[in-house]
């Protein structure tokens, strides 16, 4: 009896860490993700950056050539 209490103990505790494990790996995928996203939602807005920069540049060449 003590074994089989024993056994089920032992299964049930090992049974938490594979759960415990799971919960944490997923965790870390959806950071992940979460990292991935962030950077590409940062190159978007360089992006965007980037060509209002030109746009500005460009309106101030045209600006200073109608002179």
């Amino acid at each position: 009896m003590k074994t089989a209490t024993l056994l089920v103990a032992i299964l049930a505790l090992t049974a938490c860490g594979v759960e415990t494990a799971g919960t944490a790996a997923t965790a870390a995928a959806l950071k992940k993700q979460e990292i991935e996203q962030g950077k590409k939602t940062l190159e978007q807005f360089q992006q965007k950056l980037d060509q209002a920069n030109q746009a500005t540049q460009q309106r101030a060449e045209q600006a200073a050539g109608e002179k």
